[in-house]
């Protein structure tokens, strides 16, 4: 039976009102409350709590919490429910009018729209967007809405399963997958868990020549310190661990060489550390970075932190067949490439026609 339910969407019996829907792999995987939500979109959620709450939803025939995550083949018991009149609020500047209350803070359009121009292509799994430098995957941390909110309100119909498959810092740019059903997002989990399984590749400028040719970087990274109330990471033999390899793809004189860094496992803020603690900080940042560095790109118009998350493929293990992605280096980013490498070549031909010294003649 299970196997079969693997191949079906949801299927729903009953009469009198009351509903048995049995949860298949569309759903499965799926919070109660977001489920409830789907099948009454016009009910409160505050009232779809407290239904939960008297026992009136049940999950195989039993009490349920509204957290709990919905399983292939669970058997949900939906009692019938009405909307309510939308919830009112008496305004004094109306003359004591009772009027709708204030809706939920919504996504601004501008980043609805930019998120939307993003995508870079799509199938029934997957949603692949080259996300912008600046924008956050996720709000939180000050941040209101980031990636996830702009693309489930560009797609309401799907609002409910749509889920990051993994994170880039907001200052990142690149490759972001985004699960379209919660079994994708369950099996892509699973794999990322291997640490392995998928290839995960960037592009980043470092400061000054890099010499340490094809270099893995196999450093233990402590990431749950503070500093000033503050997130930080650093290298730590207490630490979990974290490898990095590191390929240089063009060198720019002394002044900075472009490389390709390949993560082997997923740390917070991994290759910044690992770059600085090879001697070579990533140019931008602001945060571990070299400020008379970021100071002298900044001159060369590089305005954000020069790391982008270039390709990311991997093997659908249910299939075999491998998925690959990839996103262009930004316009801005380009830029800043042909002003450091002219600037290159300007400080190798001062130093060409520098005058030898005459000393000992």
């Amino acid at each position: 039976m299970a196997k079969a339910l693997e191949k079906q969407h949801l299927t729903e019996r009953g009469g009198g009102g009351v509903r048995h829907v049995t949860i298949g792999e569309d759903e499965a995987g799926v919070r109660l409350d977001k489920f409830l939500a789907k099948q009454f979109p016009q009910v409160p959620r505050s009232r779809l709590f407290r239904v939960v709450r008297k026992g009136e939803v049940r999950v195989n025939g039993g009490r349920a919490q509204v957290d709990q995550r919905l399983e292939l083949g669970d058997d949900v018991r939906l009692p019938p429910i009405r909307a309510t009149a939308p919830e009112t609020t008496t305004d004094a500047d109306a003359g004591g009018v009772r009027t709708p209350a204030a809706p939920v803070a919504r996504v601004p359009r501008t980043l609805v729209q930019a998120i939307t121009d993003a995508i870079i292509q799509e199938d029934e799994r997957l949603i692949v967007i080259n996300k912008p430098a600046g924008i956050a995957v996720h709000g939180g941390s000050g941040v209101s809405f980031g990636v996830i909110e702009a693309l489930r309100a560009a797609r309401p119909d799907e609002r409910d399963s749509l889920e990051l498959v993994h994170r880039l810092d907001r200052d990142t740019s690149g490759v972001l997958l985004v699960a379209r059903k919660p079994a994708v997002l369950r099996m892509l989990h699973a794999e990322l868990r291997d640490g392995d399984a998928f290839d995960k590749r960037y592009l980043t400028l470092l400061r000054g020549s890099w010499q340490l040719g094809k270099k893995r970087i196999d450093a233990p990274l402590r990431t749950d310190l503070r500093v000033g109330g503050e997130r930080t990471v650093k290298v730590a033999a207490s630490g979990k661990s974290a490898a990095s390899d590191f390929a240089p793809v063009e060198f720019y004189g002394k002044l900075a060489t472009l490389m390709q860094v390949t993560i082997l496992t997923g740390r917070t803020h991994q290759i910044r550390v690992h770059a600085v603690h090879a001697g070579h900080a990533v140019a931008g940042d602001e945060k571990y970075g070299d400020a008379e560095f970021n100071q002298q790109m900044r001159k060369l118009g590089l305005n954000r932190m020069f790391l982008h998350a270039a390709s990311l493929s991997f093997v659908w293990p249910d299939r075999g067949t491998e998925f690959s992605a990839s996103a262009p280096l930004p316009q801005e980013l380009k830029q800043v490439i042909d002003a450091v490498s002219t600037a290159a070549s300007l400080q190798r031909r001062a130093t060409r026609r520098r005058p030898r010294s005459t000393a000992g003649r």
